[in-house]
């Protein structure tokens, strides 16, 4: 997935502490999740919001980074980013409920998701054959549970970009030989 979209995550003026060149860095997560460091043409503020085409703001896309190359700062307002990002793009998410399957024969994509197991992925199942879901909202009340729809999202994204999950629903995978093992499940 190509990102189009940025949100800044941390802004640093003169780059990073021991660089040859001072020149402005930002580091930023796009709306696919993607981690990238980005040159910005001017100064930019954390939380900002960039199409990627708009040299104007955004000169090129240096490299894509992983989370523990995050900046402590950028670490910091990730989670709160993230959940941002997924009420911009509820539609998206409740068409994952809508639509999710399994990934193995005992495994569904739903019980990926924190707090929910099992016993939540089959009242999830049931309730979608009746109808499909229109909103968090609609999920929370037809599943009953008390807990913010995204923010079990946020948390499974925020897991995905540290690299503790096998098998990823919604952080692309971009694999390196010693992490062959997980799986970008679509």
């Amino acid at each position: 997935m190509r990102e189009n979209k940025i949100v800044i995550l941390d802004y640093l003026p003169n780059g990073y502490p021991g660089m040859r060149k001072i020149e402005p860095i930002a580091q930023s997560i796009g709306y696919h999740f993607t981690l990238l460091e980005v040159f910005p043409e001017s100064e930019v503020q954390v939380g900002e919001i960039f199409e990627i085409e708009n040299k104007d703001k955004i000169k090129h896309i240096r490299r894509r980074l992983k989370e523990k190359e995050l900046t402590n700062y950028a670490r910091n307002n990730l989670s709160d980013i993230v959940k941002k990002i997924v009420k911009e793009r509820e539609e998206y998410f409740v068409k994952f409920f809508n639509t999710a399957s399994r990934i193995t024969i005992r495994m569904h994509q739903l019980e990926l998701i924190p707090s929910l197991g099992k016993k939540h992925a089959q009242i999830i199942l049931k309730e979608k054959k009746k109808k499909p879901f229109e909103s968090f909202e609609d999920i929370k009340k037809r599943i009953g549970t008390t807990v913010e729809i995204e923010d079990l999202i946020t948390r499974r994204i925020t897991k995905e970009l540290k690299g503790e999950e096998k098998y990823h629903l919604f952080v692309p995978y971009f694999p390196t030989p010693a992490s062959s093992r997980r799986t970008f499940v679509t």
